[in-house]
């Protein structure tokens, strides 16, 4: 068979694979770089929040009247008590023969007194028919006298072993809660040693060491307010009810409490609280330490705009532990990148990802 040239020079071109054009100088285009960007935000009472512990306004310590062994403690702290309710007994053995020899000696005081009694009287007939003299008659008055004083002072004693017998249980007087154990069975306590403490539950408020530097915001607090750590969405009004005058002698700092103005019930002793002094409506904005560079050219940040990489020039009006204090040139909900700012360039693309804030994160 015979092929002609068209057919011969489309066979030829049908073996041929075609490649795309690309010329020696041409590079694949850059991968964007992902970024960690954290919206700027302002800090609550210019950054001011404290941690504090829940506890009742009125706590107080309870004792037994009068030393012994404990016997027996009937409650455990967190314990619920009712007014009356006993707490714990001490070993009755010594109370019970204390209250017995005081019972003995009150017979033999109305003994005593009984026989001086008798022997008044018969002296009284006898001084009346010249048989004694006055003399002996008012000596057996005066036995008799002794002795109903004796009588007396016996009858007051065996009152005081019986109180003392019922001193051997300790009772709560008020509806509270058990919130420290300070003693416990088996343990040889004197008269008035702490056992137990108890807190009235009616008045709550938050407990916490403020350094002496920051004493001046709760001196002048308006407003503040004060949150769970395991009830984050429950947040309760507060006022400063006190502040220590003195700092403590260990710590350093100032005891400050903070009353609880209409707590709800999910509110307990001991429960990890937050205070927040101010509402923050003209606290500076926060950003984190790694957003804020300077290299001799003044305090800026990078935001992410359309995307792209821009740096923006700041007034820092000071620094935390972990953040730097944003007065000027930066506005509330901008993306500030938080990481790698020391590869970027002005316009270079980039894929912000969204990082929480510290707030968030506690």
């Amino acid at each position: 068979m015979r092929l002609t040239t068209p057919s011969i020079l489309f066979a030829a071109l049908g073996s041929v694979v075609f490649l795309p054009a690309c010329s020696p100088g041409d590079v694949p285009p850059a991968a964007v770089p992902t970024v960690m960007v954290q919206a700027a935000t302002r800090s609550a009472a210019a950054g001011s929040s404290y941690s504090g512990e829940i506890r009742a306004r009125h706590e107080f310590d309870v004792a037994f009247r009068v030393a012994g062994k404990i016997a027996l403690r009937l409650v455990d702290a967190g314990a619920r008590v009712k007014a009356g309710q006993a707490l714990a007994k001490l070993d009755p053995a010594d109370l019970e023969l204390g209250a017995s020899a005081a019972r003995a000696q009150l017979a033999a005081a109305e003994s005593d007194l009984a026989t001086a009694s008798a022997e008044r009287e018969r002296y009284a007939g006898l001084v009346k028919q010249k048989f004694v003299s006055t003399t002996a008659f008012e000596a057996k008055d005066n036995a008799f006298n002794s002795a109903r004083a004796r009588l007396v002072q016996a009858q007051a004693q065996a009152r005081i072993s019986g109180n003392q017998a019922a001193y051997g249980t300790l009772s709560s007087e008020r509806p509270a809660i058990v919130s420290a154990v300070l003693a416990d069975a088996g343990q040889v306590v004197g008269a008035g040693q702490a056992v137990l403490r108890l807190a009235l539950p009616d008045e709550m408020e938050v407990a916490m060491a403020v350094p002496e530097s920051r004493l001046a915001e709760f001196k002048t607090a308006e407003r503040v307010t004060v949150s769970l750590w395991a009830e984050p969405q429950i947040v309760i009004a507060g006022k400063v009810r006190e502040i220590a005058p003195a700092a403590d002698s260990v710590t350093r700092t100032f005891l400050v409490r903070i009353a609880l103005l209409d707590p709800p019930p999910a509110v307990h002793l001991g429960m990890t609280a937050r205070v927040i002094v101010g509402d923050g409506s003209d606290a500076p904005l926060m950003v984190p330490l790694s957003a804020v560079v300077d290299r001799g050219q003044g305090a800026r940040v990078w935001l992410v705009k359309d995307g792209k990489a821009t740096p923006q020039a700041v007034q820092v009006g000071g620094y935390r532990e972990d953040s730097a204090m944003i007065t000027g040139g930066l506005g509330e909900g901008e993306q500030v990148i938080v990481s790698g700012i020391n590869q970027l360039s002005p316009g270079l693309a980039v894929t912000p990802r969204l990082l929480a804030s510290p707030a968030a994160q506690r």
